[in-house]
């Protein structure tokens, strides 16, 4: 670990950002706010294990980082039997939450922080020091319908509303996350709705025709089920494909051929350039893909984790958008899937991210002043 130096420059406050473990989206989708607190001149430290570390120690190598235990959320084969796992999982969950409380107060004295901005990690939270919550989702769909959901949100809004704020990564009007970052009721603390986030900037290269991007992402044994189809699917195509497996740190490789490259991971210029010049990405529906899609303004086909109950909800919303082509896991077929998507009329919502940088502003100015 790089603690750098523990003493601290006088009116520059020292912010903690925490991203959860659950797949890479909460990683990325937390670089934007790091950029713009650099900018700002802000002492900034980061915290995480496994490929969340290992991708933010990639795009901030000099930043001081912490190491703090995920929640390492272990997923399931099925839609039922991920339910299952994550009733099972509740009490671990719980006590992790309870850790890393427990770790943030003596954090708090041991580095003379002044600030945490915690992406959904719900222990995160201090009377001590102002701590920001991020979340696209104040509603949390369930398998048991209204009732469940209503049984989620009063669950979670217990916690967020332990934290000063909560910035949703979406916008107040025509949002992108539908009704997960719109309820009917908000949390009792100050919301505040900071647009979209996204590590990669407007686009300026154009397509190449037949290109085929696939991006892998999320925990197992999900990420490689969908690895095991996807190779199998592109040993057909006959134009270029990249994969992109998700696997920062990892040493494995899949060999690859003139027309199918693969990747463990590519830093954000070089996704930014696979995205920008591939005529369709092939991808989940986590909301941190989302974000990045409707930044760049690129077609898509998406393919829900099943059971992810959020990434189902999603997948569909954003078809009736007219933003992707979804198809569930065990009915996709490339060239179908394609097929769909050439005669799609895709549309594409504004997705200006700027909006945070005032929401930013704001947060650590107060800290200046405190």
């Amino acid at each position: 670990m790089n603690h750098a130096s523990f003493e601290k420059k006088r009116g520059k406050p020292r912010i903690l950002v925490a991203p959860l473990d659950w797949g890479l989206g909460h990683a990325t989708r937390v670089i934007p706010i790091v950029r713009e607190l650099l900018d700002l001149d802000v002492d900034v430290w980061l915290a995480g294990e496994g490929a969340q570390e290992q991708l933010l120690k990639g795009e901030f190598p000099s930043l001081p980082f912490l190491p703090l235990d995920g929640y390492r959320i272990k997923y399931a084969a099925t839609a039922w039997g991920l339910f299952r796992q994550l009733l099972v999982q509740s009490p671990r969950l719980l006590r992790a939450i309870k850790r890393e409380n427990r770790w943030l107060q003596k954090a708090i004295q041991l580095y003379q922080l002044d600030g945490v901005i915690s992406d959904n990690r719900y222990g995160l939270h201090s009377t001590a020091i102002p701590c920001i919550f991020i979340t696209h989702q104040l509603q949390i769909k369930s398998l048991l319908g209204k009732w469940g959901e209503s049984l989620l949100q009063r669950s979670n809004y217990n916690y967020i509303q332990r934290f000063h704020e909560c910035w949703i990564p979406d916008h107040e009007q025509e949002g992108l996350a539908g009704e997960l970052s719109h309820p009917r009721k908000l949390p009792s603390i100050p919301v505040r709705y900071i647009g979209t986030l996204s590590r990669f900037e407007k686009p300026v290269s154009s397509e190449t025709k037949g290109n085929l991007l696939f991006l892998l992402s999320g925990p197992e044994p999900q990420r490689s089920i969908l690895e095991n189809i996807i190779i199998a699917a592109i040993v057909h195509y006959p134009g270029n494909a990249i994969v992109v497996r998700g696997l920062p740190g990892d040493s494995r490789i899949i060999p690859s051929t003139n027309m199918i490259r693969f990747y463990n991971h590519l830093p954000t210029p070089g996704l930014q350039e696979a995205m920008e010049q591939a005529d369709y990405i092939i991808c989940r529906s986590g909301y941190s893909t989302v974000m990045d899609l409707a930044t760049l303004q690129k077609k898509s086909i998406m393919i829900p984790t099943p059971g992810q109950t959020e990434q189902e909800y999603l997948g569909t919303y954003l078809q009736q958008k007219k933003f992707t082509v979804s198809i569930s896991q065990k009915d996709f077929q490339l060239e179908k899937a394609l097929h769909r998507a050439a005669h799609f009329n895709y549309v594409f919502p504004h997705a200006g991210h700027s909006g945070f940088k005032k929401t930013i502003t704001d947060f650590v100015g107060s800290l200046r002043h405190r």
